[in-house]
C-alpha cells in the first residue's frame, strides 16, 4: 500500500496520475481493507494506521473516497488513540509519534478530527521535543528529522505550530544540511535523498525553507538519479527505489523545480488534490499554550 502511495504520487507531482490505471489501483487497495474499517498493507496484512493513511492518501487523489464507509474507517483510526494522547498503530500496541501523523492527516482528509482529543494528541507531540528544538519517536526519544515532520505535521494540521519556538527548531533542521548539498537525518549522518521530502516539508511549515542552500541541494538529488531507469536512489550510486523516488520528486517541488505540481508540506499530497477536498478547520484546541504565556508575563 505504500509502494503504491509513493509510486502514484511521485508521477502526481510531475503531471502524469493518467499514468496509472485508476481501477486496477482502486480493486488493490479497497481489497485490502479490513473488517473495522482499517487497510492493511496487502491483502492478507493487519489493519495499521501507517497503511489507512496511505489508502486514504490514494483514495483522494483517485477522487475515490466515496467507494469506502467512511465513517467506519474513521472510527477505527480515533480507537487507537491512548490515554496519553498519542496513537498505537495497530491494536497491539506501539506507539509512536509517526502514528500520531498517520491519525490526525487521515482523520483531517476524512473531515473527522472531531473523532480525536485534539487537546491529547498536541500535548503528546510536545512531550516528544528534545532541547534542541527537534522531536523524537517518543518523550525522551533521540531527534530525528522523520519524527520531526510528523510532529510538525500534527500541529500544523491541529493548529498548533506556534506552541514551538520556529526559530530552534529550524536552526536543527538547518543543520541537517552537509557539506556536498544533501540533507541528513540526524547529526554526523551521511546525507539521504528521502530527508529531501522530510526536512524541507518541516522547514516549510515553520516558514524557514530559505534556510538551506537551494541550488546546492537540488544539484545534490540529482547526483542520485539514475540515468537510464530515471529513478532516485538513497545516495548517488546506490540502488534505486520508489520510495526515495517519490521523495526526490516531492523535494524537488517544494523546492520550487519547474514543471513540476505543487505539493502541499503537511499531508505530502498535491494542492491540486487537496484543494478540490475543501478540508474543514481543525476544532478549536483549549491546550494552553506556554510559550504564550511566557510572553505575556
Amino acid at each position: 500500500m505504500n509502494g503504491i502511495y509513493w509510486g502514484m504520487t511521485g508521477v502526481e507531482v510531475l503531471g502524469r496520475l493518467q499514468s496509472l490505471d485508476r481501477d486496477l489501483t482502486l480493486a488493490f487497495v479497497k481489497s485490502c481493507l479490513k473488517p473495522g474499517g482499517g487497510f492493511g498493507g496487502n491483502v492478507q496484512h493487519d489493519p495499521h494506521l501507517l497503511y489507512t493513511l496511505s489508502a486514504i492518501q490514494i483514495l483522494c487523489a483517485l477522487d475515490a473516497l466515496d467507494t469506502i464507509d467512511l465513517e467506519e474507517t474513521a472510527k477505527w483510526i480515533a480507537s487507537l488513540q491512548t490515554p496519553s494522547g498519542g496513537f498505537m498503530g495497530d491494536k497491539w500496541g506501539e506507539i509512536d509519534t509517526r502514528f500520531s501523523y498517520c491519525a490526525v492527516s487521515a482523520l483531517s482528509l476524512l473531515g473527522k478530527l472531531d473523532l480525536i482529543d485534539g487537546n491529547k494528541a498536541v500535548k503528546f507531540v510536545l512531550e516528544c521535543q528534545n532541547f534542541d528544538g527537534a522531536f523524537g519517536v517518543t518523550p525522551e526519544a533521540e531527534s530525528h528529522a522523520g519524527q520531526t515532520f510528523t510532529c510538525l505535521g500534527v500541529l500544523s494540521i491541529l493548529g498548533a505550530v506556534d506552541y514551538i519556538d520556529r526559530d530552534l527548531v529550524g536552526w536543527w533542521l538547518a543543520e541537517r544540511q552537509v557539506k556536498d548539498g544533501g540533507l541528513n537525518g540526524r547529526p554526523e549522518k551521511l546525507a539521504d535523498v528521502c530527508y529531501s521530502w522530510w526536512v524541507l516539508s518541516s522547514l516549510s511549515i515553520i516558514d524557514r525553507l530559505h534556510w538551506i542552500d537551494r541550488d546546492q541541494l537540488i544539484n545534490w538529488i540529482f547526483s542520485t538519479q539514475d540515468d537510464e531507469t530515471g529513478g532516485f536512489a538513497d545516495k548517488p550510486g546506490n540502488m534505486v527505489d520508489v520510495y526515495h523516488t517519490c521523495f526526490a520528486i516531492t523535494g524537488l517541488s517544494l523546492l520550487g523545480y519547474p514543471n513540476l505540481l505543487s505539493v502541499n508540506p503537511k499531508y505530502c499530497m498535491t494542492h491540486q488534490t487537496i484543494d478540490k477536498l475543501r478540508l474543514a478547520p481543525p476544532p478549536k484546541l483549549t491546550l494552553p499554550n506556554p510559550r504564550l504565556a511566557s510572553s505575556t508575563q
